[in-house]
This record gives structure tokens, C-alpha cells and sequence, in this order.
């Protein structure tokens, strides 16, 4: 069986490349616009990339978080490209376009987004997670803990949440609209805590 590459995750491109890494108070291209917005969509089960699919189709700005994951399955390796919250996917658009894939009969409901700037800075940083190849474990119903900022190294700029588990140090970056998010073990030495 043949792996299938990647599918498209975030169109356009550069949507979330707006943000500058050293400056955290930079403003955001693309986040705060007249008529568009961020949006999180709900999807009805297993329908994430076939709304992906609609929506690059449409030429509408999305994005749909995934990960890859390497299975050996009767002594051959697969390797799948998942998304990494199931039935979410996040569309930077207006009333409009949100009306137009509504149609599609693939959404469940959407939820509205009440600080896109948030938004915007939180999924920034879980493309980097994503893209850097980190382990990354999926974190459900999130608990308030020191909020900190990598300060060196590939993730440098990254902010989380620290939380100690089986006596080691991981870093949680939410999307908390969501109330979910994806940790990632690192040394407390590359950390500074924020404010």
C-alpha cells in the first residue's frame, strides 16, 4: 500500500505566519480584519479533512491542525496524517464564506471565537510545535498552571502552560476556546515564566 503524503492543512500558506516570534505584542496580518474572523468549526464525525478539502476548494482560509503517525501493519509501514483535535477545524472567514460550507452538511455548529488575537497566537504556536517534529501528546480539559515562554532554541517564543507529570517536565500550548491542547516534554532550563 502506497503512503499517501500529506493533504493540505492550512491554506493559505502563510496565514499564521503573521505573528513575529520576538515580538509577542506585534500586530497579527490576517487576525483583525473589517468583515473576517476566526471561526471554529465542529464537524460531524471523521469529516475533518473532507471539510479541508471543501474549503481549499473554495479558497477559504483554514486550518486543520495534524500530525503524522507510523503504524507497521502486517510488516509494512503506514504512515497517516491525523488531525490532532478530532472534530475541529479553524476557518479565517467572513459571514459569508462561513454560510457557504455550512451547506456542506459536514458541521455539526460552529463556535464563535472571542479573542482572535488569542486564537491566532495559540494555534501560531502549535504550527511551530507541529513543524519542529516535537512528541506531541493531546490534553484535554486544561487546568490553570505558571504560564511561560521558551527562550531558546527551535521552539524559542513558544508560551504554555507548565505541569509536572511522573516526575518530569512538560509544557502544555491550549487552544483554549477549545479547552484542549498538546504537550511536549522539555528541561525547565529552556523556560521563563511570563509576566
Amino acid at each position: 500500500m502506497p503512503i499517501l503524503s500529506a493533504e493540505t492543512d492550512c491554506f493559505p500558506a502563510n496565514l499564521l505566519a503573521g505573528l513575529a516570534v520576538s515580538d509577542h505584542e506585534a500586530p497579527l496580518r490576517g487576525a483583525e480584519t473589517s468583515d473576517r474572523t476566526w471561526w471554529v468549526m465542529h464537524t460531524k464525525p471523521r469529516q475533518e479533512k473532507s471539510v479541508a478539502r471543501d474549503l481549499l476548494c473554495r479558497e477559504m482560509s483554514f486550518y486543520l491542525p495534524t500530525i503524522s503517525q507510523t503504524k507497521i501493519v502486517r510488516g509494512r509501514k503506514q504512515v497517516s496524517h491525523l488531525p490532532l483535535f478530532t472534530g475541529y477545524v479553524f476557518l479565517f472567514g467572513n459571514e459569508l464564506e462561513r454560510h457557504s460550507i455550512m451547506i456542506t452538511n459536514r458541521i455539526a455548529h460552529f463556535l464563535s471565537v472571542a479573542d482572535p488575537r488569542l486564537l491566532t497566537r495559540q494555534l501560531h504556536d502549535l504550527s511551530r510545535l507541529i513543524s519542529a517534529g516535537a512528541p506531541l501528546t493531546v490534553e484535554s480539559r486544561l487546568k490553570a498552571g505558571d504560564q511561560v515562554r521558551v527562550k531558546s532554541g527551535a521552539l524559542a517564543g513558544v508560551e504554555g502552560t507548565v505541569v509536572a507529570r511522573r516526575r518530569r517536565c512538560r509544557m502544555i500550548v491550549s487552544v483554549s476556546l477549545l479547552q484542549q491542547g498538546v504537550s511536549i516534554e522539555i528541561d525547565d532550563h529552556l523556560l521563563e515564566p511570563i509576566g
